[in-house]
């Protein structure tokens, strides 16, 4: 995990289906766009971050974490509306990704039976896949664009209910379930005063990052600037129709 500076980053810089393998060129947002990441501190958020600053039409990519200035820690709730304040004089976002998530901790993996399911393990899950998520809609939905504009949430495939094969990690799977069903709803109301946002969910596959590493990520998970990459192609090509959809890093429609 590489940390940025502990300011915020500013650089000059159609319908899914399947993933591109090139940096996409983000044709579909205006020349002179700009990106908020949160979460870019991470291994997934630093690569989006990466990816944005190297995009020639991309004016501006700002990158928020607990370290930023302003900072956007989940831990503590005024600071997610303290930074949305903070960035609203700047003009409006055309590219918002939260790419903050938690799967463990040096104290706890994810539970394989009900057995090891605790309030710890579930509040500490809940506050950063999906509690923060929830104040991030409703501080940063209005800084959205009103022309052509993307709000995209990491969630995960586990958190598919109708997907649930395997059991197991309770506390992951249901907060990537609850983040969901936030975004889906969101995506309702936000459509009523701005028809043409697109608020997703995305599963970014196995990626090789301090998340992954415990279950093998090095070994089976793509590098993060590829996965970034897959996702952002995604995101260029969602329409408003797509609006509320949970998708895949190569473009497939996952069920709820």
């Amino acid at each position: 995990m590489t940390p940025l500076n502990p300011s915020p980053t500013s650089a000059s810089a159609a319908s899914p289906t399947t993933a591109q393998t090139s940096a996409p060129d983000l044709a579909s947002f205006p020349d002179g766009f700009r990106a908020l990441v949160i979460g870019a501190s991470g291994g997934i958020g630093h690569a989006f971050v990466t990816l944005l600053q190297e995009n020639t039409r991309c004016k501006e990519v700002v990158g928020l974490h607990r370290h930023s200035a302003p900072r956007l820690d989940f831990d503590d709730e005024t600071s997610i509306a303290s930074a949305a304040d903070a960035l609203r004089g700047g003009g409006k976002f055309h590219l918002i990704i939260n790419a903050a998530g938690l799967l463990h901790t040096e104290g706890c993996m994810p539970e394989k039976k009900l057995g090891d399911v605790s309030y710890a393990q579930l509040e500490a899950t809940f506050r950063v896949n999906t509690f923060g998520p929830a104040l991030v809609l409703r501080h940063f939905c209005p800084l959205l664009d009103a022309q052509r504009s993307v709000l995209a949430v990491i969630s995960a495939k586990v958190g598919s209910i109708e997907d649930n094969r395997l059991g197991g990690w309770y506390s992951y799977r249901a907060s990537k379930a609850a983040l969901n069903m936030l975004l889906k709803t969101a995506a309702i109301e936000v459509k009523r005063s701005n028809p043409h946002a697109v608020l997703v969910s995305l599963h970014p596959g196995t990626v090789s990052t301090a998340l992954s590493k415990p279950f093998k990520g090095e070994q089976i998970g793509r590098a993060a600037p590829d996965a970034a990459g897959d996702m952002v192609g995604i995101l260029e090509r969602l329409t408003p129709e797509d609006s509320g959809g949970f998708f895949a890093y190569n473009g497939e429609r996952l069920p709820w």
